[in-house]
């Protein structure tokens, strides 16, 4: 897989041709905030490198999902929430759009359980 698509709107939000509201950024993945956010505090953190999803990352460097999840930690941490919710949609039939592999970071509502469906 290249390390960009032509047509993926994560790869343009990560090559800063179209704008977003970056919340955090290392050297890996990028955190901004979801345009249709689904809790109080919803971002979207995603690698600099084009796979199609968390799966295939893992694959071909499975260090990425580490630092994902630690720039999850820290946007949401940073934004007040200490206790959120990590989601990684793989494929269309479970509800992921944006084929470009990225985790929800969920947080700010004590409406959340456990229940996932």
């Amino acid at each position: 897989m290249s390390a960009t698509s032509d047509d993926c709107i994560f790869c343009t939000i990560v090559a800063g041709e179209i704008p977003a509201d970056v919340i955090g950024r290392s050297e890996h993945a990028i955190a901004f905030k979801d345009l249709n956010p689904q809790a109080p505090f919803h971002a979207l953190v995603v690698p600099l490198d084009h796979h199609e999803n968390v799966a295939a990352s893992a694959a071909a460097d499975p260090a990425v999902i580490g630092h994902l999840v630690a720039l999850a930690d820290t946007v949401a941490r940073e934004s007040g929430n200490p206790d959120y919710r990590l989601v990684a949609n793989t494929g269309a039939a479970v509800g992921q759009s944006v084929f470009h592999t990225h985790f929800h970071v969920l947080g700010g509502s004590s409406r959340m359980s456990e229940s996932l469906i």
